[in-house]
């Protein structure tokens, strides 16, 4: 990966509904290149696909809650039934297993603490946990899906066309 497919990666990040002739022209190519690294970037898995960014609050979603969970037990048979069933749980929107003194950690989003209720006693009825912690956001300050692709380090002499390109 380049600096050009680093700039690529930042304009999908920002708008993915842009042509093919859009992201060339922003990026200094032709289309067929530009295209043709679209390709390699997909086929290579670090671009898995082009989204709709939702609002949860004008669809009702409002209430994010982050939620904290002990395992029960550390048994594979325990692992393989817990993350197969929260997995599947469409109110969980992000769902991480841990290293420290919580073994899981959700995202979940739904409409209203009745909602949550209902959530919750699910999540409780699939194995036994040791500990649940609820967290309720009361303001979501930033939100993004765009990862820091300045953390990423692009050769020298690509970064000075890319940047050349964009001005």
């Amino acid at each position: 990966m380049d600096a050009i497919d680093h700039h690529i990666l930042s304009i999908l990040q920002e708008d993915a509904s842009l042509s093919i002739a859009e992201i060339a022209a922003r990026v200094g190519l032709s289309q067929t290149p530009c295209w043709k690294r679209i390709q390699r970037l997909e086929a290579s898995g670090v671009l898995q696909g082009r989204v709709a960014l939702l609002s949860p609050e004008k669809l009702g979603l409002g209430l994010s809650v982050y939620v904290s969970v002990v395992a029960g037990e550390h048994s594979d048979l325990w692992l393989e039934r817990f993350t197969r069933a929260v997995a599947a749980m469409p109110q969980v929107v992000e769902f991480y297993r841990m290293a420290g003194d919580v073994d899981y950690v959700l995202r979940v989003v739904v409409p209203d603490m009745a909602a949550f209720d209902v959530f919750y006693k699910r999540l409780i009825a699939i194995a036994p946990l040791r500990n649940v912690v609820s967290r309720f956001a009361m303001e979501r300050i930033k939100a993004t899906t765009a990862l820091p692709l300045d953390e990423v380090a692009a050769p020298p002499r690509a970064r000075r066309i890319a940047e050349a390109a964009a001005e």
